[in-house]
């Protein structure tokens, strides 16, 4: 829910600043269509955008609360949703705290009035929030720990400009965004991208799990939560009842809202997981049926051509786990004309390279579930978490010593100019990124062989692919203004499924064993027992040859800032003969970055620096 933006300043008073936060606040208008607000003091201005969630006659932004014998201001701009805000209320109405609304956001606020910035660490949810403290004059930036909701900071001389997306700090006039040589990589393939990195000069996403405190000493960055590896000790019966119990609770905790719900459905097992779970706790509770979406494409059944990562058609599945589920299913069919005219308003929500029909294809859903619903359930996590993907399966790719989730694919870095490989050696930043990440894996004294390896594999694919796919599912439903949660992503789901070894997680012999087995009594036999089928890609033959065109023209196109920095002869070489990889639908699917890339310096006027 909402979108916020702001900034400190500690050089000068900010208070006749409001034209200017109000240009920052509104490039959040999509996040949030139904409310406005602006607080400007001293030091610090806050604007904040609102998608009414819970609560919708109360909880406005920025919200406020006098403290100490002079009553100053701590202001809070908060987006997200923390799913035990109702516990903390009554734990803060013990101490004394008094409450005027029924929204979250007040229980956020008054938990940092009471516990200070530590208090993060008693949300549950996905949240990111800015609250500036002008006792302490300080202000405070924070993230969900695996990073649902996002959070961009770019520090200045004497203070920091922040917003929920990078447009909020591009509309401020003291940031102008440059670009080096060094961040080509991260358009290429934005997975290899650090926790936050970005590729702009000068700015940062805060990092999941993470706080960012602004004084006037500067900024300071420091982690609240991490993965801690122990032991495991419950058997394989017990540790499936532990998965379906906090199944349970988590879906039962994110359908809580005072606005219309709905789950995606895609017939996978992670969507229809979700969906079961929560069409269960809607009849519970009297209501229903759950409504459930799912993206089919036009021509699909004559176009499609199965590949290892998407080996069958999702839209059988779906119906199929519809009916066994008994929600009011719809079934949104798209065409390729319509994604392609979707394409500029994706690229404004994702503010940088985007990922081609696959942010087009999800927001033409999210808009058509929007109509019904301002709340929806997704599967996204369930691979990184349980093990689900194909490369977590293969013995060459999961022993081979680089990232697992880069597959066989060909690394576009190698199609850069022959001058630019030299100085930026690709192969050598991935080794080193590579192990950068490896030397972060938590890891369990005495463990080895593939418990040991997989641990690693699967903490590698919780960094940058799913910051990347998290990022995606935010931006494509914020710009519709729809809220989409991720049962998948609740940190005591992550923190006990991780430390189930490798050999219980595959327990039956498939991927996703322990996911399987916890909810093997709420589907049908033949969703149980799937394969893994990613999102579902676009096979339209025209589509394709478009974007191979498209490529084509930018190399030949003088005044195409990305074609002077590549290979030519390596971008045919792929464009001619390039087939399906483990991770590639095609070669569209691989070449659309370069696309992207060259479309997003353009829009933005960018040059490497």
């Amino acid at each position: 829910m909402c979108g916020f933006a702001g900034w400190v300043e500690f050089a000068r008073d900010l208070r006749g600043e409001q034209t200017v936060l109000d240009t920052m606040t509104d490039t959040m208008r999509e996040r949030g269509p139904d409310a406005r607000g602006t607080w400007l003091g001293r030091h610090a201005a806050l604007g904040h955008r609102r998608l009414a969630v819970i609560d919708p006659a109360g909880g406005a932004q920025p919200m406020t609360a006098e403290v100490g014998p002079d009553g100053s201001p701590v202001v809070l701009a908060y987006t997200g949703e923390v799913y035990n805000f109702r516990q903390l209320r009554a734990e803060l109405t013990g101490l004394g705290h008094r409450f005027r609304t029924r929204s979250d956001t007040e229980v956020v606020l008054r938990a940092y009035i009471e516990w200070g910035a530590g208090f993060v660490e008693r949300l549950n949810g996905m949240f990111a929030f800015a609250i500036w403290d002008s006792v302490r004059e300080e202000m405070v930036l924070a993230r969900d720990r695996l990073g649902v909701k996002p959070l961009y900071y770019a520090p200045r001389r004497h203070g920091v400009v922040f917003a929920s997306e990078p447009k909020g700090i591009l509309a401020h006039p003291g940031f102008t965004p440059t670009m080096s040589a060094g961040a080509l990589h991260l358009l290429l393939n934005p997975r290899l991208a650090l926790a936050g990195e970005t590729p702009i000069n000068g700015l940062h996403e805060v990092k999941p799990g993470h706080v960012v405190r602004i004084d006037r000493r500067g900024c300071s960055e420091s982690p609240y939560w991490q993965l801690v590896s122990r032991p495991h000790t419950e058997d394989l019966d017990s540790t499936v009842r532990g998965v379906r119990d906090l199944l349970e609770d988590i879906v039962e905790r994110q359908l809580v809202a005072d606005v219309p719900r709905a789950a995606m459905l895609s017939g996978g097992l992670d969507s229809s997981a979700t969906a079961a779970l929560a069409a269960r706790s809607l009849a519970r509770a009297g209501e229903g049926p759950l409504i459930t979406y799912s993206v089919r494409f036009t021509g699909e059944e004559r176009d499609f051509r199965p590949t290892t990562l998407r080996p069958e058609r999702d839209a059988p599945y779906a119906a199929l786990a519809a009916k066994h589920l008994g929600t009011e299913h719809i079934e949104v069919e798209l065409r390729a004309e319509e994604l392609a005219a979707a394409a500029p308003l994706t690229r404004r929500a994702r503010d940088l390279p985007g990922l081609g029909q696959f942010d087009t294809s999800m927001y033409l859903m999210f808009a058509a579930l929007r109509e019904r619903s301002t709340v929806a359930l997704s599967g996204e996590a369930a691979d990184e978490v349980f093990g689900g993907y194909p490369w977590f399966h293969d013995p060459g790719t999961v022993w081979r010593e680089t990232f697992p989730w880069l597959g066989n694919a060909p690394r576009l870095a190698d199609c850069l100019a022959p001058d630019l490989r030299k100085a930026l050696r690709p192969a050598e930043l991935e080794a080193d990124r590579y192990a950068t990440l490896r030397a972060q894996v938590p890891r369990l004294a005495g463990e080895q062989g593939i418990d040991a390896r997989m641990r690693e594999v699967l903490f590698l694919s919780l960094q940058g692919p799913l910051a990347m796919l998290l990022d995606r599912k935010d931006r494509m439903s914020m710009a519709v203004g729809l809220e989409v949660r991720v049962p998948f992503c609740d940190h005591r789901l992550l923190e006990y499924v991780w430390n189930v070894p490798w050999t219980v997680k595959t327990a039956d012999g498939r991927e996703k064993s322990l996911l399987r087995m916890a909810v093997a009594d709420l589907l049908p036999e033949e969703i149980l027992m799937r394969p893994k089928s990613a999102y579902p890609a676009l096979h339209d033959p025209v589509h394709d040859a478009a974007v191979i065109t498209a490529v084509r023209t930018m190399l030949d196109d003088r005044t195409s800032p990305m074609a002077g920095l590549l290979d030519h002869g390596r971008v045919a070489e792929l464009a001619d003969g390039q087939g399906p990889t483990m991770t590639h639908a095609g070669t569209a699917h691989l070449l659309t970055p370069l696309l992207e890339a060259d479309i997003w310096m353009r829009e933005h006027e960018l040059s490497l620096a």
